[in-house]
């Protein structure tokens, strides 16, 4: 649930409790391979010119589940949230729920509070209407020998992301 906190975050839900698992609806599982379509699209060249580069990965949206409406009345901000897996990284992603909500401007920078602490984002803006908040954690992915094993890290990287703090 998004509310602002003492050190800039926008806290997205206040505790891991509330999130109870829902099955993400067909049309998003469809947004979900449009914004991995579109990722490859705009970003290809770049990844494959990476001295990074994982020939045995491709661009996937993982693991993602829908955190609960905003705490607060002004934002009302729902993501879904999970992984974006590609071929030189692996990233946290935010996915508005809704998909005609307008992207924000271009280079725009905000901090989610989600169950494990607070973490910076950038918007991507992908071509109307796909865009989503990224927060880019690991930048190379050059001994991942499978998809199977970048499925096994960004499931171990959600686990992480939202068991809340100790």
């Amino acid at each position: 649930m998004a509310r602002p906190c003492r050190n800039g975050c926008t806290v997205v839900h206040p505790t891991h409790e509330e999130l109870p698992m829902q099955a993400l609806t067909p049309e998003q599982y469809e947004r979900l391979r449009d914004l991995a379509a579109a990722w490859q699209q705009q970003q290809g060249r770049g990844m494959k010119a990476s001295p990074h580069y994982n020939p045995r990965l491709t661009v996937d949206a993982l693991c993602f589940q829908e955190l609960p409406a905003s705490l607060d009345d002004t934002l009302r901000e729902r993501y879904l949230v999970g992984a974006l897996v590609t071929p030189v990284s692996l990233s946290l992603a935010l996915v508005p729920v809704e998909a005609d909500r307008p992207s924000p401007e271009p280079e725009s920078r905000r901090r989610f509070a989600l169950p494990s602490g607070c973490y910076p984002f950038a918007v991507e803006r992908l071509g109307a209407p796909l865009w989503l908040w990224r927060c880019e954690l690991m930048t190379d992915l050059s001994d991942i020998g499978s998809l199977h094993e970048a499925s096994r890290l960004a499931q171990q990287l959600m686990d992480r992301v939202m068991t809340p703090e100790a």
